[in-house]
């Protein structure tokens, strides 16, 4: 399944907001800029990019190393000399990452993409010459014309991204194999209606693309959140001419964070401030005494001199007509538009977030578009690995999943939105699994008893058991200390309510209404602590709460954590589960859907705040991370190998690598544990 971005909706929403303006002639009085530094003309007569491969050890040894056409890679020392050549196909597009692993040991990485066989091939740069290290062709499947490279600050993780002729954005993750090579996975595909020339990505998550026709855009990098198109400017519209080109981001500090663009036809470059959403700042001629570069082919940025001073940052300009690369001082180009160096700020800190990863992931959920919602755990007391997921498809129905991830039942009973479950429950003279489901199409609560024989849900429900509700959602159970069972249920506004569960002679189950409660607004997930009584209920907007889950509980309630007070969690919150550890000990988990992550608070006492914890992709298992969640289930109970110390199981609302329908992941709760400094029972 592609993503397709329609940029003409958000330039339309741009331009209405007054976000661009009219170009005038770009060029007109364009101050000009001489290069300091122009390399050798290719062997090939061929230039398309280049990049600077710094030498750590030895800076002195540092090499531009440019694309040469059927000539592959040419290297360049820092005077601009044609040092060596590495065959690599015929190259359109090179770029660099530094720190990426090669088989235990750091090192600096080149990726480049070889139309002849229309494949990624990635370098290792050592010791001023390039060693192929894939281990494996990566085919790409278009014709691609450009490349960037973006290293996710939350786990480390590398992805390139390949764009295409088609309009074609291919977002894969690298990552080192045991052999010390290293392979990819694509993650997305994103689509858009014309040709992209290059990329680039920024260290806050942000890649700029270069559309020839349509503009420069941005989007977010991180593939577990919504691509999020935002035009930065556009042909005739803005302060480019008639074609996009060449773009750089250079990351050089206050009044130094900037985007650079090529504005082809009116042979200038144009300065973007990212720190202020992309502001144009202004444009420059690249000349010199003698010559004028015509039309600024691709670009490349890098703060810091060719040598390693803080002070010297350039940027590379592909100059076709000559067939050679020329460099223009950072500080040249800030003179020239009068650009001054901003104070430093101190940025506020993030909270800490820790990173795990899912060892299972399961079937996707037969429904598109937003479908998979939550889950609940039976464990099984006798062989653990027996143990089931029951789930939901709002969209469809109930899924039980074995922890494979893979599918032993399905019901078509409904759009079934929010599921939890409760043992021994005393139906017909035997204590069964009750399994309670809000069920959106006739608005009612679904009842079933879950056969751990046969491993399927048999309805129970004595008759339709309805809500009285016009769209009811959030769910969860409470077993009482005097044995009873109860369900909540929430709808589409600020109405809670809570019924009780009675068996019936027949050995059917109904639900009898005992209580209402009142928000202020929307709520959806809820968790009940039967030992303590306590019921603990996510308002979207604003605030994880306590109150009582006695049916006579009434509407007094105590904030845990508010969305405007800890920074740590972003509405929409939505799904909460509970880490039993004995005692009244423990923790719970709350999904902070506005920020991708899930905050852990203490179960006992004041229940503090504990950290946040993020759900990363496994590129060797081949497994996404876990984002935008809205229901997920905790337990402390052994499900078996790899999760003795119990799990965390989150419905993934971006499911991706490759992207497909919805579905739900399985987290060790071991592995939460040690990355929070938890106990694990």
């Amino acid at each position: 399944m592609n993503m397709t971005i329609r940029l003409a909706l958000t330039l339309g929403a741009a331009l209405a907001a007054g976000v661009l303006a009219p170009a005038s002639q770009a060029a007109a009085g364009a101050p000009k800029v001489a290069w300091t530094l122009q390399t050798e003309a290719s062997a090939s007569g061929v230039v398309d990019a280049a990049v600077l491969a710094r030498d750590a050890a030895d800076p002195s040894a540092s090499r531009f190393v440019g694309t040469a056409g059927l000539g592959g890679l040419e290297l360049y020392d820092l005077s601009g000399k044609r040092v060596g050549a590495t065959a690599a196909g015929q190259v359109a597009a090179v770029a660099v990452a530094y720190g990426v692993p090669f088989g235990g040991q750091a090192g600096t990485l080149l990726a480049a993409i070889d139309t002849t066989t229309n494949s990624l091939r990635l370098f290792r740069f050592q010791a001023g010459a390039l060693q192929e290290v894939g281990a494996r062709a990566l085919p790409l499947g278009f014709a691609a014309e450009g490349l960037c490279l973006f290293r996710n600050p939350l786990d480390d993780a590398l992805y390139a991204f390949i764009v295409g002729d088609g309009g074609e954005i291919d977002q894969q993750v690298l990552f080192a194999t045991a052999e010390g090579k290293l392979d990819a996975r694509q993650v997305r595909r994103i689509s858009v209606p014309s040709p992209v020339k290059q990329c680039q990505a920024d260290r806050h998550g942000h890649v700029y693309a270069s559309e020839e026709t349509v503009g420069i855009w941005r989007f977010n990098a991180d593939p577990e959140a919504d691509v999020s198109a935002t035009v930065v400017d556009a042909p005739r519209l803005g302060k480019i001419d008639e074609e996009s080109g060449g773009i750089a981001v250079l990351d050089g500090g206050p009044g130094r964070n900037w985007l650079i663009a090529s504005n082809t036809s009116a042979g200038t470059i144009n300065i973007y401030d990212r720190d202020k959403d992309d502001a144009f700042l202004g444009s420059v001629q690249v000349a010199s005494a003698t010559a004028e570069l015509g039309e600024p082919g691709r670009l490349f940025a890098d703060a810091t001199g060719l040598t390693g001073d803080a002070t010297g940052g350039f940027v590379l300009v592909t100059d076709d007509d000559s067939a050679s690369y020329k460099l223009l001082a950072v500080q040249d180009l800030a003179d020239a538009v009068k650009i001054p160096a901003a104070a430093a700020t101190d940025e506020a800190a993030a909270p800490k977030v820790v990173t795990v990863t899912a060892r299972v992931e399961s079937v996707a959920v037969g429904s598109y578009g937003d479908a998979a919602d939550d889950p609940a755990i039976w464990v099984d007391p006798v062989n653990p690995g027996n143990s089931l997921v029951v789930a939901t498809d709002k969209k469809a129905g109930l899924y039980v999943y074995d922890m494979a991830g893979e599918v032993v039942q399905f019901l078509a009973d409904g759009k079934m939105n929010n599921v939890d479950l409760r043992e021994d429950f005393k139906l017909a003279g035997k204590k069964v699994v009750l399994v309670a489901a809000s069920n959106r199409t006739d608005k009612s609560i679904a009842l079933y008893r879950l056969d751990t024989q046969s491993r399927q849900l048999v309805d129970v429900a004595d008759g339709m058991q309805s809500t009285g509700m016009a769209d009811p959602y959030g769910l969860c159970m409470y077993r009482a200390a005097d044995g009873r069972t109860y369900v909540f249920v929430n709808g589409d506004d600020t109405l809670k309510r809570q019924w009780e569960l009675v068996a019936t002679p027949t050995g059917r189950v109904r639900a009898k209404l005992v209580r209402e409660m009142k928000f202020d607004s929307q709520t959806e997930g809820c968790v009940a602590d039967d030992a303590t009584g306590n019921l603990y209920v996510d308002e979207e907007g604003v605030a994880m709460w306590r109150m009582s889950a006695a049916p006579k509980g009434g509407n007094a309630k105590t904030a845990i954590s508010r969305v405007d007070g800890n920074p740590g969690i972003k509405d929409d919150l939505e799904g909460l589960g509970m880490y039993d550890l004995g005692n009244g000990r423990g923790y719970f988990v709350l999904s902070s859907q506005g920020n991708d992550r899930y905050a852990v608070f203490r179960r006992e006492g004041k229940q503090e705040y504990l950290g946040s914890f993020a759900v990363v992709a496994d590129p060797l298992r081949g497994i996404d991370g876990i984002s935008e969640t809205d229901g997920l289930e905790v337990t402390s109970r052994n499900l078996g190998p790899g999760f003795e110390h119990g799990a965390m199981i989150a419905q993934d609302g971006r499911n991706v690598m490759p992207v497909e329908n919805q579905n739900y992941k399985y987290v060790p709760w071991q592995s939460i544990a040690e990355a929070l400094g938890l106990e694990m029972r």
